[in-house]
């Protein structure tokens, strides 16, 4: 429940929180912030969204005889991370790839767009995590 805990709240306060402020700076220290954004994170969530994934699925599979409203919510939650993860590794991802690469002085033309793209798979993947989350501590407190 910690690593999900982490992992949703990181994600969502990213979303929520962070990138609101740092989508008003200058593109050169927007780029710079996203870039040093992408090597922290980079670090811990491919460890980390995986485990959620992996924990939440065996939470599901070694807890399978419980009450439906229980079995639902935990289902729920690993379908969330699940969803989530799938968002995170066929469109974030890719993206993140790109803007490693990216000269803060000398950004692509369409660089607002590929951001804006980015935010929008990261909004989806945040509220996933975030319910799943919920689903995971109602199913803890049923």
């Amino acid at each position: 429940m910690i690593i999900a805990g982490f992992t949703a709240c990181a994600e969502f306060a990213s979303y929520a929180l962070v990138h609101p402020v740092i989508r008003q700076l200058p593109p050169k220290h927007h780029i710079s912030f996203e870039q040093g954004s992408l090597r922290t994170y980079g670090i811990i969530m491919p460890v980390l969204m995986p485990a959620c994934v992996i924990l939440t699925v065996l939470y599901v599979v070694l807890n399978h005889d419980l009450d439906s409203i229980e079995l639902i919510f935990r289902v729920s939650c690993a379908g969330m991370f699940v969803l989530a993860t799938i968002i995170t590794i066929i469109f974030n991802v890719p993206i993140n790839k790109k803007i490693k690469r990216w000269k803060s002085d000398n950004p692509p033309t369409d660089w607002k767009e590929i951001r804006t793209l980015w935010m929008f798979f990261q909004a989806i993947r945040s509220w996933l995590l975030l319910i799943g989350f919920v689903f995971l501590c109602f199913s803890v407190t049923i």
